[in-house]
């Protein structure tokens, strides 16, 4: 099908995109497992297998059946078996299996109630562990007594819900260890506790995980590395509770774990960085300390003394590595105006695979040497796709403020002709600190198809810039970074003549949510809004949201009740007597992250001024609506955003 031919992306359209995800080589580098997703809108839920390619080459095949949520899969040590997680049985949560993998049936390894995530094979391929939530009330089975009331919650904790999760104060996180040969699976941890990334010793006497578990750990955001006994026992500390840590990896001869964090107590923004610390215990060394980049996903290259990681850089998301020992500066592998998103080396130390993702294309899955050469593409699922759909490549400019200098990306609508003015929407990002780029992001092309330009911009707070970038929008909300983004449409208007001055919208979600809110209440150059899940009120999400506690202090500089003034000063709320913009403002019912209540003020403060206002609510969805949701409540929010911009951008 040529290009004239293809059809313009529609919101349906997240149904029939096939997402691939997890890459997993196999320890001899012949094989790579994946997870494929769809979203099926007749069953209303996400359906997933574990799919096998050859990286010799040849098609992709679906290893896996099951009828609901086939995911996380890793392959044994001897690459015999994979071991994956499932939600095949009815009315139960995502169970631990294995199976043979030269075919055969899936055996299942646990039974427990609150399902498992995070499974690590043990050197010698006998038993895994993996992650389980501990305790929590569960609802009788009796009819009678679902009819009686619930006890009461009784907390002590600040950390006592969190999005997506819900209460978590008495269903803490913690380390099983489980036998291939079947048995009940063992807890090795317990206390009031979060733990999380497991990771074997190679010789199979510790295992590794991440914990906070000083006095302090409600108040603060610093995590340790611990090593435990795969039977169990007291944990033992092996880093200096001096900030956040997270992902441990051994080397291989298992004297030195690598981890990523930071040395900074409840700062916002500060870069992630590569460490090492022995085993045995002593000071940390970092590997990346003139590397002004966050560092994300951390796996040690097989047996060989690499550390692999990704960065984000400037709208591009990079991976690097960096010798062990710290006798090398870190060094691209794997780069171009992509995103890496996952990976996973071959236990020879030879190979490296990893998903990528391009603003015209779904990730896929692709294989490498260990030195970034060698690049080939191994799947292609959704080629009959794109070659259906027509998908706008954005155009990429850049320009100076305030000493800063920023990227702005345009994507024409479907159709584009030139002499024509479009209408053009506005995506601010959330965060503040993430970063748009080069990647396939569904909405813009569903925008683009619907007849917009779409303007987005990495505004001061981004993350790709460096530490001081990002950490420039810390307690000037609404500030450097509201006019960056005015600057960056000023710029777009300057270069791009088939843009309509007067058909301008904005939108976002989150941070961006609380950027459009602030937008509308600073200018009315736009028309039409769509906050979504924002903060409006940036004192009242201190004491509402799971992490606002941290979170409005870190971004802030401050408690409430040490500047009030600020919490006043930075929030949208403030300024609704200005809002003349049709504001459509879209929550989620069950939002820890941003409240429903953040929403609810907006409206009913806008409504009582005889504002034009809609309040969309969605039930049962949290803060990833947009990304995670229900896939009739994705389409549904889709269309509602699209008629209330038609109805002000298009007439």
């Amino acid at each position: 099908m040529d290009k004239g031919s293809r059809r313009a992306m529609t919101p349906e359209d997240i149904t029939r995109i096939r997402f691939v995800s997890d890459p997993r080589v196999s320890p001899d580098g012949r094989k790579v497992a994946f997870v494929v997703t769809t979203l099926s809108q007749e069953k209303d839920e996400y359906l997933s297998n574990i799919w096998i390619v050859d990286t010799a080459g040849g098609e992709p095949r679906q290893f896996t059946t099951g009828p609901r949520r086939d995911t996380a899969p890793r392959w044994s040590p001897d690459g015999r078996y994979l071991a994956f997680i499932s939600e095949r049985q009815p009315k139960k949560k995502g169970q631990l299996y294995v199976i043979p993998t030269d075919g055969g049936e899936p055996r299942c390894l646990t039974d427990l109630k609150n399902g498992v995530s995070s499974p690590v094979w043990s050197p010698d391929g006998t038993r895994l562990v993996f992650i389980s939530r501990v305790g929590g009330w569960q609802e009788p089975e009796d009819e009678e007594e679902k009819s009686k009331s619930k006890p009461a919650r009784v907390i002590s904790s600040l950390k006592y819900k969190y999005n997506g999760e819900g209460f978590v104060y008495d269903r803490r996180p913690h380390l099983f260890v489980v036998s291939v040969d079947g048995g009940e699976a063992q807890q090795i941890t317990d206390g009031d506790f979060a733990d999380g990334d497991p990771a074997w010793s190679p010789d199979g006497s510790l295992i590794a995980f991440t914990s906070a578990r000083h006095d302090d750990r409600d108040y603060d955001n610093a995590v340790d590395v611990w090593v435990v006994s795969p039977e169990g026992g007291e944990p033992r500390r092996v880093t200096d509770t001096s900030g956040p840590a997270a992902s441990p990896v051994f080397s291989p001869d298992g004297q030195t774990i690598a981890y990523l964090g930071n040395r900074f107590l409840n700062q916002a923004g500060r870069n992630s960085r590569v460490f090492t610390v022995p085993v045995a215990g002593g000071a940390p060394s970092c590997l990346t300390e003139g590397l002004d980049r966050s560092c994300e996903n951390l796996v040690w290259a097989g047996q060989s003394d690499w550390l692999i990681f990704s960065v984000p850089d400037q709208g591009d998301v990079s991976v690097l590595r960096v010798r062990a020992d710290g006798s090398s500066a870190p060094e691209p592998i794997i780069q171009g105006e992509r995103q890496i998103l996952e990976f996973s080396a071959a236990a020879d130390g030879r190979s490296i695979a990893f998903t990528a993702t391009d603003p015209v294309s779904p990730p896929e899955v692709f294989i490498c040497s260990v030195d970034g050469s060698e690049a080939r593409q191994l799947s292609d699922l959704n080629r009959a796709w794109k070659a259906e759909v027509a998908l706008s490549r954005p155009e990429r400019f850049r320009y100076d403020r305030d000493g800063f200098t920023l990227d702005c990306w345009v994507v024409k609508p479907f159709g584009f002709q030139e002499g024509t003015r479009y209408p053009a929407l506005l995506n601010i990002h959330g965060g503040p600190m993430a970063q748009y780029g080069h990647n396939f992001f569904d909405e813009f092309q569903v925008y683009a198809g619907a007849g917009y330009v779409v303007l987005y911009i990495n505004p001061r707070g981004s993350q790709g810039y460096g530490e001081s970038f990002t950490r420039a929008v810390v307690g000037d909300w609404g500030g450097g970074d509201f006019a960056d983004l005015m600057a960056g449409v000023d710029e777009a208007l300057r270069r791009c003549d088939f843009i309509d001055p007067d058909r301008l919208g904005v939108m976002g979600g989150s941070y961006g949510g609380f950027m459009t809110s602030w937008t509308v209440g600073h200018t009315h150059r736009f028309k039409a809004a769509c906050s979504e899940r924002a903060v409006n009120n940036v004192h009242t999400l201190f004491g509402t949201s799971d992490i606002g506690h941290s979170f409005s202090e870190a971004q802030s500089g401050y408690l409430p009740w040490e500047n009030p003034a600020w919490y006043v000063e930075h929030s949208p709320i403030t300024y609704v007597k200005e809002i003349a913009t049709p504001l459509l403002i879209i929550h989620s019912e069950d939002d820890l992250r941003c409240p429903i209540s953040e929403g609810e003020q907006l409206f009913v403060a806008l409504k009582k001024q005889r504002k034009e206002v809609r309040f969309i609510r969605f039930p049962d969805e949290t803060h990833e609506l947009s990304r995670s949701g229900r896939p009739r409540h994705r389409l549904a929010r889709f269309h509602f955003i699209l008629d209330w911009f038609d109805r002000y951008l298009k007439t």
